[in-house]
């Protein structure tokens, strides 16, 4: 099993000194004004919550996107602030964005185009030519720090997800030497899908920029390479998974994301945990119900509404549950300005409310919504009260919240409902794997993890807790930076330009 130590080894052996810097949107630490006092918080969020451990254990420089009210009360001259706040290992380089910038870039371009294109979820993309420049000079603005950042130094810059399609191929263009890697978090639709971008070529091109490109999945890789050779003047090797074009080479990998298993294994037994149990269960007047629960930022890939449909139905076809199971719901609002995000927050408040009035009664509800995203001692105490979770993502790239909830688990208790469409279901297959859109079989998957006997769940869960043991964050740290250290060296052409 990899650990932070043999990561932190790793790395000066294998980088030889060279510096690492991760580039993402979304920043591992926000700094906030709160009652007059600055206060920092982690944001919820695959990419920040993989990585900050890794970067803890390696050092280098976290760029990212300075989205705190208080952000700019806590760097130096250079934009820098030392992180994790508690203790610092890392440095983190913050990059300002216009409410234009920000707007058109992120809610415009990265997701309300590439977002819905990329998720099979039915949501229509949007193509804006104004989300499209902004997106282009947002990359480059990324790109410039980068390269403040590299000075003449050699380096190795590690692109998180979509928002950064053209950013190593901007960095080749200033200093051909860094050696670039990203990892594209999101799932990468068939060719025909991914067709309809107006800039699919532009956005090809500037992925085929990096040295490395990683996926979660072999599927996401192979509609990669199929949609390379339908629309790059690049030569496919299909067996190496490799993409040759003006010169240069990009290796094309599988590489699913997971979790530090035992730092949040030794969280979930820790006394904090404990006290917030008994205070949740107070402040939620739980008794001995069972209880279901679901965490996820609020977003019409997740297959919220789904979940709550199968719940009443569940009721529907065992009322023997009634004021006996509580479901509780934890989100995390965002992207709030996009109309397709605000439709599905109003149709989950609305089945939250439909289910509570229907079934509840005075002294019960059916359906515990907390959407307001709360602290990490709260969710692992959650994680811990479960007796099932449901990850019911109508597409996913991975879905970590399955791997958190599986780690957590130190109980070797609990039950996974798990959807097939996400990342995780191709290694948790000790999970109940259901259809989400099939809501009458999510509901007899949540009777089936309700009655499940002991021994099998104690079963299930040691097979996904050794499973998820043995691929923790730092194997998949390793894994790419074992990768990425192979093109030391290596010269590059990187003729194309993106425009």
């Amino acid at each position: 099993m990899w650990t932070s130590e043999e990561l932190l080894d790793l790395v000066k052996d294998r980088l030889s000194g060279a510096r690492l810097i991760v580039v993402s949107n979304r920043e591992p630490y926000i700094h906030t004004l709160v009652d007059g006092e600055v206060r920092w918080h982690q944001p919820v969020g695959g990419v920040t919550t993989g990585l900050d451990p890794v970067l803890q254990a390696s050092g280098g420089i976290w760029i990212a996107h300075g989205s705190g009210d208080a952000d700019r009360m806590v760097v130096d001259e250079f934009d820098h602030v030392a992180v994790p706040p508690a203790s610092p290992s890392y440095t983190l380089r913050r990059v300002w964005l216009t409410q234009a910038e920000e707007r058109d870039f992120y809610e415009g371009f990265s997701n309300d185009a590439l977002w819905p294109l990329c998720h099979i979820a039915y949501t229509r993309p949007v193509f804006r030519e104004s989300d499209w420049e902004m997106y282009q000079q947002v990359n480059r603005l990324f790109a410039k720090s980068v390269l403040e950042e590299v000075g003449d130094d050699t380096a190795f810059v590690f692109i998180q997800d979509y928002h950064f399609a053209l950013l190593s191929s901007y960095l080749k263009e200033q200093n051909p030497s860094i050696i670039t890697a990203q990892f594209w978090h999101i799932p990468w639709p068939n060719t025909e899908t991914f067709g309809v971008c107006p800039w699919q070529e532009e956005i090809v091109n500037g992925l085929l920029g990096n040295d490395l490109l990683a996926f979660h999945t072999n599927q996401h890789v192979s509609n990669f390479l199929q949609t390379v050779s339908k629309v790059a003047e690049a030569r496919v090797d299909y067996e190496q998974h490799q993409v040759s074009r003006g010169g240069s080479i990009t290796t094309v990998r599988a590489n699913p994301i997971s979790v530090d298993f035992e730092a949040i294994t030794t969280e979930a037994e820790s006394p904090e945990v404990a006290r917030e149990i008994q205070r949740l269960k107070e402040s939620l007047s739980l008794r001995d119900e069972m209880i279901g629960i679901g965490m996820d930022r609020i977003d019409y890939t997740k297959g919220l509404p789904e979940r709550l449909w199968a719940l009443a139905n569940l009721l529907d076809i065992h009322p023997e549950y009634l004021g006996k199971l509580v479901f509780l719901q934890l989100g995390a609002t965002s992207r709030l300005n996009l109309s397709s995000y605000q439709t599905v927050y109003d149709e989950i408040e609305s089945l939250v409310y439909g289910i509570n009035e229907r079934y509840g009664t005075t002294t019960w509800r059916p359906v515990i919504y907390l959407p307001d995203d709360p602290p990490p001692v709260t969710r692992m105490a959650v994680r811990r009260m479960a007796d099932f979770c449901v990850v019911s993502s109508l597409h996913d790239g991975l879905n970590l919240v399955a791997k958190e909830f599986v780690a957590s688990r130190s109980d070797e208790d609990g039950v996974l409902i798990l959807s097939p469409f996400t990342g995780a279901a191709q290694e948790l297959t000790d999970a109940l794997l259901v259809n989400p859109y099939a809501t009458d079989e999510l509901a007899r998957a949540i009777h089936t993890a309700l009655e499940m006997p002991r021994e099998e769940r104690q079963l299930r869960m040691q097979r996904m807790r050794n499973v998820v043991q043995e691929n923790n964050i730092y194997k998949w740290a390793a894994d790419l930076i074992s990768e990425i250290s192979n093109f030391a060296g290596a010269p590059r052409n990187n003729k194309a330009r993106v425009d």
